[in-house]
This record gives C-alpha cells, structure tokens and sequence, in this order.
C-alpha cells in the first residue's frame, strides 16, 4: 500500500508523528484483511452480501461527502482506516464464492397443497340400510287394503312361501316385543295387518261405518245360517227362519257377502248359497272354521 497517498485535500499535510500512527493502523487493517478473506472463504455464498451492496459501499466510502467540514489533521487516520477497508473490500469482489454443499442448490422447498379442506366421504344424510325381505314384506302387507295370499305375497318379495311364513312370525314376535297395537293375521286364506280388538272402543269412535255393509236383524240372521250350514238351499234357510228370505239372500248377494256356490243333487236341483272371501275379511275370519262355537254363543262367559 502507498503510505504517500494523496488526501483528496491537497491543502492538508499531516505531521511526521501522524505519518507514523497511520503506517500502524494501515498495517493493522491489512491483517485484519486477510484475517477476513481467510473467514470469507469459509463463509456460505449466502452470507456474503450481494454485490450491488459492496459496490454501493465502496462508492460511499470512495465519494468525498459534499457537505460538512473539511477534514483536519486529527481525522485523517481515520480516513486512512477507510480506504484499506476499501481496498480489502476491492479484493474480495474478484474471489470466487464458496460452492455450495452437493444438494442445497438442487433442493426444492415441498410443493404447498392447495389450500381448502381435506377430501372426506360424502357428507349428508345417513344412507339407508338395504331393505330386507321382511321388510318389503312389511310395506306390502301395511300398503294394501285387502289379504294377501301367501304365493301371491312370496311372488311379489321374490322368495319362497316358507320364508314369508318365516317372516311374518318374526314381525309378529317384534311387534309383540314392542307392544305395538297391531299385528299380521290370517284372513280369507291370506295376511293381513290389523289392528288388535282392544283398541276397538277408540277406532269404533273414529270409523264410520259405510252404508252397505250395515246389516238389518234379518240378514244377519240368514247370514248366519248361510255361514254354519253352509252350502244350504233356500228352502231350508225359509224353514228354519219361518218366513221368505229370497229378498234378503239378493242383498247379501248384492253386498258380496253370499254366493251361489252350486246346486243341489235334488228334485229340481235347486241352488245352494254360501259365504265370500269378503264375508272372511269383513267379519277378520281366516277360515269358516274360526267361526264361533254354537256352546260359545249360548254361553258367551265360558272361556
């Protein structure tokens, strides 16, 4: 380094005694210099600043300031200290930065996901469990209106006769289980759901009963010997009641409750009446069998 380097006062001369503190403290920052170039070596290319920053501050420290006072004598090792900042500075620009260690460079920050919320299953309602056979067997016999066979109940659920019998006792048994008020019974050769004969005082309350099925005392009467004598002549029903029934038997006819279920093997081989399949379901029999006894009827309190 130049120890006769110009001060950029030329009008300025400094002091043998100054001379000699300024040859010190040059020589003291021309150790710290190469100190440093040593560390900077050492240093990561990313802490050494960017070069824009070098140059801008070397030419800050190169640029005499335009305003203030002029420089004395007693600054001037300071501006020494100064410019062999700059120069070591000057040296460290033509070195090479330090390479960076294998796979920095090449390694990619994670990709971020888009953000929004986590893919899950299908929010909504509940779905609904598959219907089973015995339950499309309970919406059907609760849908209709009338009996139904059992071939015809296990060809409309697909199964087998047996598996309905199957099913309608398990219902049964839940429905009990349950105490519901109603139950699947037998009527007319087919299941039905009915309600159970303790709630008729209410649902006696709340149907009103159609007028065609509204029995006079005397088609009742010949409704039931047609029922227990069945198939039975006319002449007969007349011989038991006493008087003519040939207009009663052409309402209960008209009503679907009797039928002529063929002839008699007699003299002039008259017609033989007997009961519907709606007599069945409108007084809830399965069967002419489930009729009441003759006994049970006299004496209504024996069990």
């Amino acid at each position: 380094m130049d120890d006769s380097r110009e001060i950029p006062n030329e009008e300025i001369q400094a002091t043998p005694e100054q001379q000699a503190v300024v040859e010190e403290q040059t020589d003291r920052a021309e150790e710290v210099a190469e100190e440093s170039a040593l560390d900077m070596t050492d240093t990561p290319a990313e802490s050494i600043p960017p070069e824009g920053e070098i140059a801008s501050s070397c030419e800050e420290m190169r640029t005499p300031q335009a305003e203030g006072p002029e420089p004395t004598p007693e600054s001037l090792p300071a501006v020494q200290a100064g410019e062999a900042l700059v120069e070591m500075l000057d040296a460290t620009d033509g070195q090479e930065t330090a390479p960076a260690e294998p796979g920095e460079s090449d390694a990619q920050p994670p990709q971020s996901q888009p953000a929004g919320p986590e893919p899950t299953e299908q929010a909504g309602p509940e779905q609904e469990s598959s219907p089973t056979i015995e339950s499309v067997i309970e919406a059907v016999l609760f849908a209709t209106d009338e009996p139904l066979q059992e071939s015809r109940l296990a060809g409309i659920v697909e199964t087998t006769p047996k598996q309905v019998r199957d099913c309608v006792e398990s219902l049964n048994a839940r429905y009990e289980a349950n105490h519901n008020a109603f139950r699947i019974e037998q009527i007319a050769g087919g299941y039905q759901m009915l309600t159970q004969p303790l709630y008729n005082p209410w649902l006696k309350k709340m149907l009103k009963v159609r007028s065609d099925n509204k029995l006079s005392p005397a088609a009742m009467e010949t409704l039931a010997i047609i029922a227990y004598k069945q198939p039975i002549i006319r002449a007969d029903i007349e011989a038991i009641r006493g008087v003519a029934v040939g207009e009663v038997i052409r309402s209960l006819m008209y009503k679907g409750l009797v039928k002529i279920a063929g002839r008699a093997e007699i003299l002039g081989r008259p017609m033989l009446y007997g009961t519907t399949k709606k007599f069945l379901e409108v007084f809830g029999l399965n069967s002419i069998k489930d009729l009441p006894k003759a006994e049970d009827l006299k004496n209504p309190d024996r069990g």
